[in-house]
């Protein structure tokens, strides 16, 4: 038999393909033969429909559970976010004092002082608004050699990098739990039967938008 997908005579895309996260949440549904199935069990003996209602309970607590899990992964990332936006405050307010720094940093982070609520519809938008922000500064902070050796700016810079890295890490963990809740919301009967009744769907990773996709593929060099 023959490899289904063969790369050497397969049809290959030779101008590539970019790769995009849907965003669409897909309801869970079992149809008659699930109905039908907890039906039976219920026949000839009582036993097996009583071990069933015990594993959906466990089934739709392992679902509550996960959820929590879910909420907390996201929290971290708005810590990261938040402890980004009070060392963009600072970094700002040391730059300021050196140079004349362009006005739409000044813009974006007097927003961020108003108070920026981070939550799932702004979250990677207040991100990248974190990014374009840090970058603008980092280019100025690279430009001025007396600003390079500003000590408290330096320790600054030093702790945005730290907490990307974290704020990336923190959403490895946010999507891998978002993988196992959308993988085990299918799992039949069990834990798909319940997740039907209960109405789940699916949930959406984390995405970067179009403008942060655009700059990754800039030449900065």
């Amino acid at each position: 038999m023959a490899n289904e997908l063969d790369e050497l005579t397969g049809p290959v895309s030779e101008e590539g393909r970019d790769i995009n996260v849907i965003h669409k949440q897909i309801s869970v549904k079992v149809g008659f033969g699930s109905k039908l199935f907890e039906f039976f069990l219920w026949f000839p003996f009582v036993l097996p429909g009583l071990i069933f209602q015990f594993m959906k309970v466990s089934a739709r607590n392992y679902f509550r559970a996960l959820e929590q899990k879910i909420q907390h992964n996201a929290s971290q990332i708005d810590n990261y976010l938040e402890q980004r936006v009070q060392i963009l405050q600072n970094v700002v307010g040391i730059v300021k004092k050196a140079i004349d720094l362009d006005k739409d940093v000044m813009k974006s982070v007097a927003q961020f002082r108003g108070g920026v609520v981070v939550n799932e519809e702004n979250r990677s938008e207040v991100a990248g608004r974190l990014d374009n922000a840090m970058q603008d500064i980092r280019v100025a902070f690279e430009a001025y050699p007396d600003l390079m050796a500003h000590r408290a700016l330096a320790d600054a810079m030093q702790q945005n990098n730290y907490l990307q890295r974290e704020i990336t890490a923190a959403r490895e963990v946010y999507n891998d739990t978002v993988l196992r809740w959308n993988q085990d919301i299918f799992v039949w009967p069990t834990k798909m039967i319940v997740a039907a009744k209960a109405g789940y769907t699916t949930r959406i990773p984390f995405s970067v938008s179009r403008e942060v996709k655009e700059q990754a593929r800039a030449k900065f060099f």
